[in-house]
């Protein structure tokens, strides 16, 4: 049964690809040159194309009054970037299974990817009841004992209580009130549901106006949005990825379960090369989709391109933020094999309770204060703006409180005078200001940096990487290192010069290939080149995240008594 292709794609369950469509008709009937993205393709009727992936490229927009489109509101074009932050509108319409939801709401790892309903009944588990309206978090989708259930969670007096739904549960679910706020591009990954529009509410009135925003002036009501897809698809006589959006006038019939989905080239994403065994490799292959970017190897990474995937393995690198009071900061990855040195800049710690994290045996901490602090003890000294300290240990000092002795966590340190110390003892829930002194004039190498201090831990390049040709980090004046981390990487080169191989990221890097049917002529690789890579914020964050996720956060400071 054919459709328009807007239709197939809005209903399309992503578990389902790849799909295998067929052009019926349409304004391009006859056939014609479509140009999207720079790619150029004739869809005729009859012609045959491989969905592989569609993701939301744009927003369609209608000032929504009383949950319907308002009779006066013209439809307006949103890139995923328009600014302004936005309160996504509970959906009135239920969900009649779990199956249903898992289908059409994204569920995933991060934190928009848990979204909450309720049933106006209760639900009667094995060990457990969920009560009418009682508030549902769906964590994940998984199999347990053979069946496909959701992770879920509810709280009760602030305990999580964990249990799973299979998808075969029916009832009526309805979303809960959402008190966070995204932006359009959260929205648009995360908030949209299949074959629905959503309702948004424009949370904080955008700062500037001019002509060209096509909202209203002053506006703050809200949006009906539905979204426009950019469609992937492999096209049967072409050896790139072509981008199709959703909203083009083409009618369309789904074949997949009678067409031999073989006789298409077979794209691979970076996972997707990552996730064959290691006996598979080396491999020769060729690009269909490259990356952008004039940073080399990226530039290189050309569509038609053949490289060698030599291997796939885990690497090291040192996640650095470049140190800034205001935003936007930059992020890097810096490899261990890194060539330049660093020499050390002031740390800055917001309580005593920082100091001893900082202390590290192999050198005393010396800190200037930059906040006054006066102490409501007798016992524990009152801090002034310029006081200098040796960081000592940390012990428990009896105090008077309230007429009665209380043990408490103290900093013991060495106030330095002109001519001597002085014992002196800081509460642990000391809130003020510190800043490193520097004695040390030493130049590290990133490796002996990691080896002989704990991170985070502040920097400065002072001698570039030679054996590059442009040093990123070289320029920024000063770098904190957060923490290593352990990424997946390619190992590749070119066919046709391989005179040195690159390590590329597996999980950011926007590239398809697909496998070439010939043997390696070199198995060993060539000299290999790593760089630093500089990461956008939404990967910072991810890196972080994942990185994370196997560490136990640090204790939380003493509190001050009350």
């Amino acid at each position: 049964m054919a459709s328009t292709l807007e239709k197939f794609i809005h209903s399309l369950d992503p578990r389902a690809l790849p799909r295998v469509l067929q052009i019926q008709s349409g304004i391009y009937f006859q056939g014609s040159i479509y140009e999207m993205f720079g790619n150029e393709c004739c869809l005729s009727t009859g012609e045959v194309i491989k969905i592989i992936g569609f993701k939301i490229n744009k927003l369609i927009a209608s000032i929504c009054e009383n949950n319907e489109v308002s009779r006066f509101s013209a439809k307006v074009e949103l890139p995923l970037n328009f600014p302004g932050l936005y309160k996504v509108v509970a959906d009135k319409t239920p969900y009649v299974s779990i199956e249903e939801i898992t289908r059409k709401v994204s569920i995933g790892p991060t934190r928009f990817g848990h979204p909450c309903f309720y049933s106006p009944e209760d639900i009667k588990l094995a060990n457990l009841t969920i009560k009418h309206g009682e508030q549902i978090t769906f964590n994940s989708v998984e199999k347990v004992n053979g069946t496909m259930a959701v992770n879920c969670g509810v709280v009760r007096n602030n305990q999580s209580h964990s249990f799973t739904l299979p998808l075969s549960q029916e009832g009526k679910f309805y979303e809960c009130e959402d008190d966070q706020i995204y932006t359009l591009k959260e929205i648009a990954e995360w908030k949209i549901p299949k074959c629905r529009n959503r309702i948004v509410k424009l949370s904080n009135t955008l700062h500037t106006w001019d002509a060209s925003n096509p909202l209203p002036e002053n506006f703050d009501g809200c949006l009906i949005l539905t979204p426009v897809y950019e469609v992937q698809a492999v096209m049967k006589f072409r050896k790139d990825i072509v981008h199709i959006l959703s909203d083009l006038d083409v009618e369309v019939k789904d074949i997949t379960d009678c067409y031999d989905i073989s006789s298409f080239l077979q794209p691979l994403s970076l996972e997707d090369v990552f996730e064959r065994t290691s006996k598979e490799f080396p491999m020769v292959a060729e690009i269909m989709e490259g990356p952008s970017g004039s940073q080399k190897p990226y530039n290189l990474l050309h569509i038609g391109k053949e490289i060698v995937i030599y291997k796939k393995y885990q690497a090291t690198r040192v996640l650095a933020s470049e140190i800034r009071s205001d935003s936007p900061k930059r992020h890097f990855l810096i490899p261990m094999s890194y060539k330049g040195k660093f020499k050390r800049r002031p740390r800055e710690f917001p309580t005593a309770y920082d100091l001893e994290i900082a202390r590290s045996e192999k050198e005393q901490l010396h800190v200037v204060a930059t906040k006054a602090f006066d102490s409501p003890h007798k016992e524990l000294f009152s801090v002034s703006v310029g006081d200098q300290f040796l960081v000592q240990q940390c012990q428990t000092s009896e105090v008077l409180y309230e007429g009665r002795k209380k043990v408490i966590d103290v900093l013991a340190c060495e106030r330095i005078l002109s001519d001597t110390y002085k014992k002196v003892l800081l509460p642990m829930y000391m809130e003020g200001g510190f800043v490193e002194v520097i004695h040390d004039k030493k130049q590290y190498q990133l490796s002996e940096i990691c080896k002989e201090f704990r991170l985070p831990f502040n920097v400065k390049v002072s001698v570039r990487d030679l054996s590059v040709e442009e040093d990123v980090v070289a320029a920024v004046p000063g770098l904190q290192f957060e923490e290593e981390i352990t990424d997946s990487y390619l190992l590749i080169s070119s066919t046709s010069s391989p005179v040195e191989s690159w390590e590329i990221p597996v999980y950011r890097l926007n590239m398809s290939v697909h496998l070439l049917s010939r043997d390696v002529q070199t198995v060993v690789p060539p000299a290999t080149k790593t760089m630093v890579e500089e990461i956008s914020e939404e990967q910072y964050y991810m890196v972080r995240r994942y990185e994370n996720q196997t560490l136990h956060p640090p204790p939380r400071p003493p509190k001050k008594p009350t």
